[in-house]
């Protein structure tokens, strides 16, 4: 019965070790420049086809978030973002929506629920970009905040929240 009990405590103790270190991990501090120098060179089509290369967003605060038409949490959070951009924009912010998903989704999307904000239009390429930005998983919604000099300041994978955004938007 004591052995029992010790081996159930043992897988116990390291089962809260790791999700102690995975909890550290997703909110540790990440000051690291451009958090994957691959990120700023890179270019996505926009839903209207025009190509935006991502090193035109440098020098300003960035929210950049990774969605789909097919994720709720997605859709849901969309107009939050758009809020935020609305009421941070004159502060010099910028908002990139990068989705990952079909083209044609993706425009007939914006079609019913248009943004103000850019969207580029990313798919396998914007997923991979995801994960070399912190998103191991790959989930979604995943949200990146780059500073003005290009320093990842914040990660979050999940729906936002008004108060991540609020705190977010006092970073800059």
């Amino acid at each position: 019965m004591n052995r029992r009990k010790l081996v159930y405590g043992a897988v116990a103790g390291a089962a809260a070790a790791a999700g102690l270190g995975l909890a550290w991990w997703a909110r540790r501090p990440a000051a690291v420049l451009g958090g994957d120098p691959a990120f700023w060179g890179a270019q996505l089509d926009t839903p209207s086809g025009t190509p935006l290369a991502l090193a035109s967003l440098q020098g300003k605060p960035l929210l950049v978030n990774f969605w789909a038409t097919w994720c709720p949490p997605c859709i849901e959070e969309l107009p939050l973002i758009e809020q935020f951009y609305q009421q941070n924009k004159a502060r010099g912010w910028q908002v990139l929506a990068i989705a990952i998903d079909q083209p044609s989704a993706v425009r007939q999307w914006l079609q019913r629920s248009p943004l103000s904000f850019t969207v580029a239009l990313g798919g396998l390429e914007g997923s991979e970009m995801s994960k070399r930005l912190g998103n191991a998983s790959g989930g979604l919604p995943f949200s990146v905040v780059f500073s003005a000099q290009g320093e990842v300041r914040a990660r979050k994978l999940g729906q936002l929240s008004p108060a991540d955004l609020n705190a977010w938007a006092s970073q800059a």
